[in-house]
C-alpha cells in the first residue's frame, strides 16, 4: 500500500516544483542591454584662413655656375703644382709652371734682333732725312723691326703659357697632372668650377609657362642630406621642346651647407599656383571613409561627421574648398575609427594649422 501510494503523489510534486521552478524564474533580474562605450580620447584644433601653394615637383642635378678644363698651352714638364683639389682660387691666380728655358731663349733671342732692328731704323731714319740714304732702304729695314716686334711679341706671349692660371675665380675640383710629368700642348692640368651660386636646370611642361616668373622662390631638398634650400629663377627658356613639350628653367640657388657640392640629387619644387585666405585644417585631420573625404568636428563632448573638399595640400596642411569654416573645432587624433554621434573626451586643444600635438 505504502507503493500505491506514492505513485499517486508524485503527479502532485512534479506540479507543486514546476510552478516553484516558474515562480524562480519570474524572480530572475532583468537584462541591462547592450553596455555603452566609454568616451573616446581625442585632441583637436582649429580650422584657420591662411595661405596655400600648389607645386610642380620634379628633381634635378645640381651644377656649378661654370666649369672649365685648365689645358697646357705649351708643351712642357710640370714644374711645380700650387694648388691642390679642393682649393679656392682667384681670377688669374698661378696654378701650375711648367719648365720655360726654352721659351725663355727664344724670347731673349728676339728681343735682341729687335733691338738690333730698331737701332738700325733710328739711323736710316737720320739718315733719310739728311739725304743720305734712300727711302727704299728705310721702308725696308721698318718692315723689318715690325715684323721682329711682332716675332718677340709672340715670344713672350709663349713664355707667359708656361705660366698655368685660372681662367675665373673658383675652385680647383681636379688636378690631373704630377710633378716631372710631360704635358704635351691640350692637356687637361687642372679642372676649375665656379660654384657661387649652384644651378639647377629643370624642365617643366609648357602649360605651367605663364605661371613662371623671373626671381621666382624655388624650394629644394637634398636628396643626400635632407637640407632644405631655397632658390629663385634665373631664366625661363623662351621655346618649347618640341620632343618633350617642356620649357627649360634655371635655378639659381645662392646659399647652401658647405657640404654641398655639384652633382648633388635634390627634389625642386616650383609654385604654380597660390591660394590666399584659404580655410586650412592640418591633412592629418581628414580620412577617407566610404570613399569619401571627411572631417570630424568636436560638438561638445560628441563626434559629428562633416563632408569635405580638400584641394591643395602642402606639408602638413590641406585646403578644405568645402564643408567647413574658419573657427570650427575639428578632432585631429583620435579620430580614425570616430562614428557620427560617438562620445568623445577632448584631451589637448590646439590653435592654427602647425601647432604642435603632443597627445
Amino acid at each position: 500500500m505504502a507503493r500505491q501510494d506514492l505513485w499517486r503523489t508524485l503527479p502532485l510534486l512534479l506540479l507543486v516544483g514546476g510552478c516553484e521552478s516558474v515562480a524562480s524564474s519570474s524572480n530572475a533580474p532583468a537584462n541591462k542591454g547592450p553596455v555603452e562605450r566609454p568616451p573616446v580620447p581625442v585632441a583637436t584644433q582649429v580650422a584657420a584662413r591662411g595661405s596655400i601653394s600648389s607645386y610642380y615637383v620634379t628633381t634635378a642635378t645640381l651644377e656649378a655656375e661654370r666649369s672649365a678644363p685648365v689645358l697646357a698651352r705649351v708643351e712642357g714638364v710640370v714644374r711645380a703644382i700650387l694648388h691642390e683639389e679642393g682649393d679656392a682660387v682667384k681670377e688669374g691666380e698661378i696654378l701650375a709652371r711648367l719648365e720655360s728655358e726654352d721659351y725663355q731663349y727664344r724670347l731673349d733671342q728676339a728681343a735682341a734682333r729687335t733691338s738690333r732692328l730698331r737701332s738700325q731704323h733710328d739711323r736710316l731714319k737720320v739718315m733719310l732725312q739728311k739725304e743720305l740714304a734712300t727711302a727704299e732702304e728705310f721702308e725696308t729695314v721698318k718692315h723689318d723691326l715690325e715684323a721682329a716686334e711682332a716675332e718677340e711679341n709672340l715670344a713672350r706671349l709663349t713664355l707667359s703659357r708656361a705660366v698655368v692660371r685660372a681662367p675665373f675665380a673658383g675652385r680647383v675640383v681636379q688636378r690631373a697632372v704630377d710633378v716631372g710629368q710631360p704635358a704635351p700642348a691640350g692637356t687637361t692640368l687642372f679642372l676649375v668650377a665656379d660654384m657661387d651660386p649652384l644651378l639647377a636646370r629643370v624642365y617643366v611642361p609648357s602649360k605651367e609657362f605663364k605661371r613662371l616668373a623671373q626671381d621666382q622662390v624655388v624650394e629644394l631638398t637634398l636628396d643626400g642630406s635632407g637640407a632644405e634650400l631655397q632658390g629663385k629663377i634665373r631664366l625661363v627658356s623662351p621655346v618649347i621642346d618640341p620632343a618633350s613639350g617642356t620649357i627649360k628653367v634655371t635655378v639659381e640657388i645662392p646659399s647652401y651647407p658647405p657640404s654641398t657640392r655639384p652633382g648633388d640629387f635634390a627634389e625642386v619644387r616650383i609654385v604654380t599656383e597660390r591660394h590666399d585666405d584659404a580655410v586650412l585644417v592640418p591633412r592629418i585631420a581628414v580620412v577617407e571613409d566610404a570613399q569619401e573625404q571627411v572631417v570630424f568636428l568636436a560638438d561638445a563632448d560628441k563626434a559629428v561627421r562633416r563632408l569635405v573638399k580638400v584641394g591643395f595640400v602642402r606639408g602638413a596642411d590641406a585646403e578644405i574648398l568645402e564643408g567647413l569654416k574658419p573657427g570650427e573645432v575639428l578632432v585631429v587624433k583620435g579620430q580614425h575609427g570616430l562614428k557620427d554621434g560617438q562620445a568623445i573626451k577632448v584631451l589637448e586643444r590646439g590653435g592654427e594649422p602647425g601647432a604642435k600635438q603632443d597627445l
